[in-house]
């Protein structure tokens, strides 16, 4: 990011970032995890962090820029053992199942402070929503979803991934809209 200063020309400083992702494979060497592309654009390093605290470089497996996807990975030996025997894959639910006013749990990292949990309802299916140029159409809850959220789990209330922390629409005339959640790149029939 560049800085200005008041006593002379301006300078670059780091800014570090934060967001989610959701353990969805493992190989022999390696886990699989989802989040969004905009959590892990324009990184020079990425790690992740595990709920013990733990903490591991990560690398970018690929990416999906106008669905806002990215899957990172990180090496099985680079993780203690400690943390290996508290790491679960998540169990993938069915988002075409969903019915509007059903119960959402959204879990992510919120604002940089560590996992939070937070619940609400599907509020509707389909919403499309363009942001540069680029239309979607989404899932939406009233569940809270603040600045580091994104590219955390959305879940039913069986405890099975239905979406991806994805977009928030915030406005000073606008409350419990909470924020908009991936599902696919275009409408169901």
């Amino acid at each position: 990011m560049q800085q200005q200063t008041w006593f002379g020309p301006s300078q670059t400083v780091e800014v570090p970032s934060s967001g989610s992702g959701i353990i969805v494979g493992e190989t022999d060497d390696e886990l699989l995890i989802v989040t969004n592309y905009h959590v892990i654009e324009d990184c020079d390093e990425l790690s992740v962090q595990f709920i013990d605290d733990h903490e591991v470089l990560a690398y970018v497996k690929g990416t999906d820029f106008s669905n806002d996807l990215a899957v990172i990975t990180v090496f099985l030996d680079d993780i203690e053992e400690s943390t290996r025997g508290q790491i679960a894959i998540a169990t993938l639910g069915d988002s075409d199942a969903l019915q509007v006013g059903e119960p959402a749990i959204a879990i992510g990292n919120s604002l940089g402070y560590g996992q939070s949990v937070t619940t609400g309802v599907i509020s509707a299916l389909n919403r499309e929503v363009v942001i540069d140029d680029n239309t979607s159409y989404l899932i939406q809850t009233d569940a809270a979803i603040n600045p580091g959220n994104s590219g955390g789990a959305l879940l039913n209330v069986k405890g099975e991934v239905i979406g991806i922390n994805s977009n928030k629409i915030a406005n000073y005339v606008i409350e419990g809209m909470g924020c908009l959640l991936y599902t696919s790149p275009s409408p169901r029939d």
